[in-house]
């Protein structure tokens, strides 16, 4: 059983909550068993090192099974060890270290099932790990085909990203630290229908009244300040916002983008009759 707290190994997954450190191994930092199980389930082949407290694999039996299952070496280590490798404050006694595994962007527009893609998600400058990892979350769950991230965002790889998609990082292909222009022209290349979440833009429902929603569409989302350029919406097909019938100043952009990128998805999967 690992036991001491300053041991180096444990130093070294410590420092995986930098992304100096990420970037220098290529590693990145999972807590909890949720996102374990999620990458046991879904890409057990990442996973470099797995650590828990015997406590918790006597709670969570299907994971100590799948483990098994997969062939990763659980290694004991005590609460003091897990609480210094965390990044949380409250740890729940079980942390990998995992390999990071992004999509290749030429190969983000292949669809999941190797046909066309039919909903894409890109993030422009989105610097609030929650509000990158809530998207991700919910691209998952509306069936995006794929998510990308320009270079100008916060890292997929930061811990409370990581935290916030709940296991969905290992569920789509994600393209990372892209430059934006090369994503709209490869957008466009493959038949979509590139829309840019605006306050300027036309209403929503609108937008989904017309039958524009229902075709292959790429969303993009900008900074949560400053939204996106000039320069970048006069590229896009349409610009479009979520109107505000209240009296709140403003929506939160993993708000918006939830709404957007669900009614597309109910727009490309009508109701059977």
């Amino acid at each position: 059983m690992l036991d001491n707290p300053r041991a180096p190994r444990v130093k070294a997954v410590a420092k995986l909550s930098q992304r100096g450190a990420r970037s220098e191994t290529g590693l990145f930092l999972l807590e909890g068993p949720q996102a374990v199980a999620e990458a046991l389930a879904y890409r057990p082949q990442t996973i470099v090192e797995l650590y828990a407290t015997p406590t918790v694999l006597e709670r969570y039996t299907d994971i100590a099974a799948t483990a098994v299952d997969a062939g990763v070496d659980v290694e004991f280590a005590t609460e003091e060890v897990i609480d210094a490798m965390a990044d949380t404050v409250t740890p729940q006694g079980i942390i990998a270290v995992c390999a990071q595994f992004p999509t290749a962007l030429k190969d983000v527009f292949e669809g999941r099932d190797g046909g066309a893609p039919q909903l894409v998600v890109i993030l422009e400058e989105v610097r609030d790990p929650g509000n990158l990892g809530t998207i991700i979350r919910v691209a998952d769950a509306a069936g995006a085909d794929a998510i990308i991230i320009t270079g100008r965002s916060v890292d997929l790889y930061n811990p409370k990203v990581v935290r916030s998609t709940t296991g969905s990082l290992f569920h789509v292909p994600i393209a990372v630290d892209v430059e934006l222009d090369d994503v709209l022209v490869r957008a466009r290349a493959a038949g979509l229908n590139i829309l840019a979440a605006d306050v300027k833009g036309d209403d929503l429902p609108g937008v989904a009244a017309d039958g524009t929603l229902a075709k292959p569409t790429a969303w993009l989302f900008g900074n949560e300040a400053r939204g996106l350029t000039d320069e970048h919406l006069a590229l896009v097909d349409r610009s479009v916002k979520v109107p505000i019938y209240g009296d709140a100043e403003s929506m939160n952009l993993a708000t918006a983008a939830s709404v957007c990128i669900y009614q597309t998805a109910f727009a490309q999967r009508p109701a059977a009759s």
